[in-house]
């Protein structure tokens, strides 16, 4: 395979780095991605086809250096090598690891990661989508084509970031990838925005939980001919929630849309919620679609109220709304009825206690980091049945007893997981259940 840059050539970027080219990596519509070495670290180059290396390509990649990344998430635009006008330019961003592995290899079972990395690699995503946005951005292209995870960990990347914009100025040629676009820009009535990225980001995590298109049922199966038209019914001027509880008229169909229907039984009612709202409102009223923070804390909840199915083993997540009519939870790989572990409630955060539980600064302070931990469930090294909550944090706890005695749980120190006992986090209060 061959490129239009030769190994061993030397590019020299705007700020005087030199970077030696490897070899090719792969190409797309708008260049091609070579790996490249500079002082003994290897990066990727991007480097643009004549026909899209514009004057208004190298201006927003010249934007998108100076602003700076918005965090690790992104494989980022971070030195620009520029050429003459209306010759090729590239740019370089850091080379992306090879244990990390495309949404479509999860969809086509190359990969199969548990369901707590499904729910951290989501998490992850949303949050580098929301710093974007933050930043006044829009990504415009979202889609699983753009995104990378490694399904040990659900640390993800997102890549192809040379068309960000600042958000509402459309300098940018590129509107979004098919069945990922919104339908007001499928129909031609809108351009990119963050509203359109809330949308798009809604599709990719229905994928990503659902292994199938939240509008892709028995509408999408009686067509003949996928072509433009078809589309522009399914995806823009007729489009239909699989599962909209109030028109039961693109339902998915067994034997073909089989992830589904499997798939939407097995998540907890506050998930399939958010999933309503976005493909029912949110569809054709852009202020009703979901927010990141929404997404990020339902999540969190997602990922903190996993717990294991002590007859096969299977995860399996936590359900509120079973909880409150009494419902009982079970496995839904051998049906079995599961025993929910104990809990700590922290406002607005419910957290499972098993052995592999952690606090995360998002559960005590709401600030969406569920990366810092801040504590952990440690077993009594005299005693194995009892467990307790070691303080991990950078603040002195108080431990509430059931009959309100308080005891100081200094940093380092535990607090017993008993029913109705507290701790006093400081700006929150959490409760055993």
């Amino acid at each position: 395979m061959e490129g239009n840059l030769r190994p061993g050539s030397i590019l020299v970027s705007d700020a005087g780095n030199k970077y030696a080219v490897i070899k090719l990596l792969g190409s797309g519509g708008q260049g091609e991605v070579y790996e490249a070495d500079h002082d003994g670290k290897r990066y990727a180059l991007k480097w643009f086809f004549k026909q899209t290396a514009t004057p208004s390509q190298k201006n927003i990649i010249d934007k998108l250096v100076a602003k700076g990344i918005p965090d690790a998430t992104f494989l980022w635009p971070q030195d620009v090598i520029s050429a003459p006008p209306g010759e090729p330019f590239g740019y370089v961003m850091e080379l992306r690891a090879k244990a990390y592995r495309s949404i479509v290899d999860m969809m086509k079972r190359r990969a199969e990661p548990s369901f707590y990395v499904v729910c951290r690699a989501a998490f992850n995503l949303t949050r580098g989508y929301q710093k974007l946005h933050r930043m006044g951005y829009s990504y415009r292209d979202i889609s699983f084509g753009n995104l990378f995870f490694n399904p040990d960990t659900g640390d993800v990347l997102i890549c192809d970031n040379d068309n960000v914009s600042v958000n509402d100025q459309n300098d940018s040629p590129v509107y979004g990838t098919p069945r990922f676009m919104a339908p007001e820009i499928v129909v031609g009535g809108e351009k990119p925005s963050r509203n359109t990225d809330l949308y798009s980001l809604s599709v990719l995590l229905f994928y990503m939980f659902m292994l199938n298109h939240p509008l892709d049922g028995k509408l999408e199966a009686d067509i003949k001919c996928m072509d433009l038209h078809a589309m522009k019914q399914l995806y823009g001027t007729n489009p239909i929630f699989i599962f909209d509880p109030n028109d039961d008229t693109n339902r998915p169909v067994e034997g073909y849309h089989d992830n589904a229907i499997i798939y939407w039984k097995i998540y907890p009612e506050s998930l399939r919620d958010l999933f309503t709202q976005s493909f029912t409102d949110g569809l054709r009223q852009p202020n009703k679609r979901v927010t990141e923070r929404q997404w990020l804390d339902a999540l969190a909840n997602l990922m903190s109220g996993i717990f294991f199915c002590q007859n096969c083993g299977a995860e399996v997540f936590y359900d509120e709304l079973k909880e409150q009519f009494n419902v009982g939870h079970s496995c839904w790989n051998c049906r079995k009825q599961v025993q929910v572990p104990s809990s700590i409630v922290i406002g607005r955060n419910r957290v499972l206690i098993t052995g592999q539980t952690k606090l995360y600064s998002h559960h005590v302070y709401g600030d969406q980091d569920m990366s810092t931990v801040v504590g952990a469930v440690v077993k009594n090294p005299n005693n194995p049945k009892l467990w307790g909550i070691r303080n991990e944090s950078r603040e002195n706890w108080t431990y509430i007893r059931v009959d309100g005695t308080r005891i100081q749980a200094p940093i380092g120190r535990t607090a017993a997981v008993v029913k109705n006992a507290k701790i006093d986090f400081g700006q929150v209060t959490g409760e055993f259940c």
